[in-house]
């Protein structure tokens, strides 16, 4: 399966979720509101859930009207107005904590995963892979936000790129890894 496609057809995800996306790019609400609606998503309830599909349909109709850039701002918003428990602490523990809070966030059956498959801090390096149905920028920005919320003092030029050595669901992958660095002063 490629990017905007369920793994299963009941999944759902909860309201909060997607009020998280409406209020990524605080300046364009109106016009993600108005995407989302077309999409029957409308009058979000923090604690209702609603079909998965819809609300890829409607991170569909962003990519396409409005670019990779824009997913990719969107995915970096969601953690920064994120609340994150305080035994969360370090870079290693927030990358792995990416999988906790999908799970948390969607029910009804295989949503996929964001795995931390490597972590290693003396050669300041880690890989996430990620099979699930969502843009691969997005997953990208939120991927990229993590590791600048909880990124330790002395670490500086984090990036995070994506591995075209590997499958990717640009290509129609069910997945894609990321290759996360870093320098430390």
């Amino acid at each position: 399966m490629a990017q905007y496609v369920p793994f299963a057809p009941n999944v759902e995800v909860n309201g909060q979720t997607i009020l998280s996306f409406v209020n990524a790019l605080a300046e364009y609400k109106d016009i993600i509101l108005a995407v989302l609606s077309r999409h029957g998503l409308k009058d979000i309830d923090p604690q209702g859930w609603y079909p998965q599909e819809s609300w890829l349909n409607a991170f569909k109709e962003v990519g396409e009207q409005y670019g990779p850039n824009t997913l990719f701002a969107i995915g970096k918003a969601i953690p920064e107005s994120a609340i994150f428990p305080p035994e969360i602490q370090g870079l290693e523990m927030g990358l792995s904590a990416i999988d906790i809070a999908y799970h948390m966030n969607h029910r009804g059956g295989e949503i996929g995963h964001y795995n931390l498959i490597l972590y290693d801090a003396q050669n300041c390096k880690a890989v996430m892979e990620c099979p699930n149905p969502y843009p691969s920028h997005f997953d990208r920005g939120i991927i990229t936000a993590m590791v600048r919320k909880f990124k330790a003092p002395n670490m500086v030029m984090e990036k995070v790129e994506l591995d075209t050595t590997k499958p990717t669901r640009l290509n129609g992958a069910d997945s894609c890894t990321y290759n996360i660095t870093w320098a430390q002063i």
